[in-house]
C-alpha cells in the first residue's frame, strides 16, 4: 500500500514562514518514504480545517514549488474544482506540472462544492447538475489532450477548436486522472468511465468506504472495466501525539483499508509542521504499509510484525 501526505493548512507563524515550512515538510516527507504529496485546490480555508481567513495557497503554484524541491514523490491536488479554471487551460497547467516535475503529476478533479469561495472571488457557481456535466466535459478533453489529439471538440459548454498540448505529458500513458468524491449516481460513474484513480473520505466510517467501493465496482462492470483498473485512494487524518493516535492506531486503520481494497492511503496531519510525525511514519508505518497488500490477495504480515 502506498502512503501519501496532504497539506491542507499553512498557518505557520505568518506568511514569511510558509516557504521554509513547506520546503522542510516536503523534503522530510520524501525522505520518510511518502509516495505522494497533495494540496487542496481551494482559495479560502475550508470549514473543519480552520476559519476562511487562515492562509491558503493557490494549488498549482504550490505544487510547482514542491516539484522543484522534490525528486521522487508524485504531486497533485486533492482535488481541483472543475469550475475554477477553463478546462483547456487547466489541462495545460497539469501538463506543465508533469513536464517540470519529470512525470510526477496526478490530475485530481471533481465537481467543486465551495460556493462561498466561488462567490467571493467572482467565479460562477452553477447547479450541481451543471457542475457534473462540466466535469464530464473536462474528463473527455483530458483524454484527448493528454493523448495528443488536437482535433476540434464540441462539448456541452465549450468549443475547443484546436486543443493543442505541446509539450506532451511525460507520464505514460498520461498523468493519472483521479476523480474525487463519493457521489454514487454520478461521481463514481464518471470515475468508472474516465478515471485511473478515485478518492474517498474515511471520516464517515469504513463501512461507508466499503459501500462506495462496491458502488464503484458495479459502475466499472457496467462500463466493461475491472475495478482493479482504478487506484482506490482514501483521505484520513493521522494525529500522532500524546492523547491522540499511536502508530498502531494508524497501522490498524491501514489493515482495515487494505481489506477493503484501498491501494493508496493519504493522510493529513494537524501537527505536521513539527516534522516528528513524518519521522514516526518513516520508522513505524511506511515500511510496514509497503508490505501490506490490498484485498486482491496476500497477507498482512508486514503490519503485524511491526505492531508495538
Amino acid at each position: 500500500m502506498k502512503i501519501g501526505l496532504q497539506l491542507p493548512a499553512f498557518k505557520w507563524d505568518g506568511p514569511q514562514a510558509i516557504p521554509g515550512g513547506l520546503a522542510e515538510i516536503a523534503r522530510a516527507a520524501e525522505d520518510a518514504g511518502f509516495s505522494s504529496l497533495w494540496v487542496m485546490d481551494h482559495f479560502f480555508q475550508i470549514p473543519g480545517v480552520g476559519p476562511k481567513t487562515d492562509p491558503m495557497l493557490e494549488g498549482y503554484s504550490a505544487l510547482s514549488y514542491l516539484a522543484a524541491l522534490t525528486r521522487r514523490v508524485t504531486l497533485g491536488t486533492l482535488v481541483t474544482g472543475v469550475i475554477y479554471r477553463q478546462p483547456g487551460i487547466l489541462l495545460k497547467t497539469v501538463t506543465t506540472l508533469d513536464v517540470l516535475s519529470g512525470g510526477r503529476a496526478y490530475f485530481g478533479v471533481g465537481a467543486g462544492w465551495n460556493e462561498d469561495e466561488s462567490r467571493g472571488l467572482g467565479v460562477p457557481f452553477p447547479s450541481v447538475g451543471e457542475r457534473m456535466r462540466r466535469l464530464e466535459e473536462t474528463l473527455q478533453l483530458a483524454h484527448r489532450m493528454f493523448g495528443g489529439d488536437s482535433s476540434s471538440f464540441e462539448g456541452p459548454f465549450h468549443t475547443f477548436a484546436e486543443p493543442l498540448n505541446v509539450p506532451a505529458p511525460l507520464s505514460r500513458p498520461h498523468p493519472p486522472i483521479m476523480v474525487g468524491g463519493g457521489g454514487e449516481k454520478r461521481t463514481l460513474r464518471l470515475a468508472a468511465r474516465y478515471a485511473d484513480a478515485c478518492n474517498l473520505f474515511t471520516r464517515p466510517g469504513l463501512d461507508v468506504v466499503e459501500h462506495k467501493i462496491d458502488v464503484l465496482r458495479r459502475h466499472c462492470e457496467a462500463e466493461g472495466r475491472a475495478i482493479g483498473d482504478i487506484e482506490v485512494t482514501t483521505l484520513s487524518t493521522a494525529h500522532l501525539a500524546p492523547g491522540q493516535q499511536t502508530p498502531e492506531d494508524v497501522r490498524s486503520h491501514l489493515r482495515a483499508l487494505a481489506r477493503l481494497g484501498v491501494q493508496h492511503a493519504i493522510f493529513n496531519m494537524p501537527n505536521v509542521r513539527d516534522i516528528r510525525p513524518l519521522e514516526t511514519f518513516a520508522r513505524e508505518i511506511i515500511p510496514a504499509a509497503g508490505e501490506l497488500p490490498t484485498a486482491n490477495g496476500g497477507s498482512e504480515r508486514g503490519i503485524e510484525e511491526t505492531a508495538g
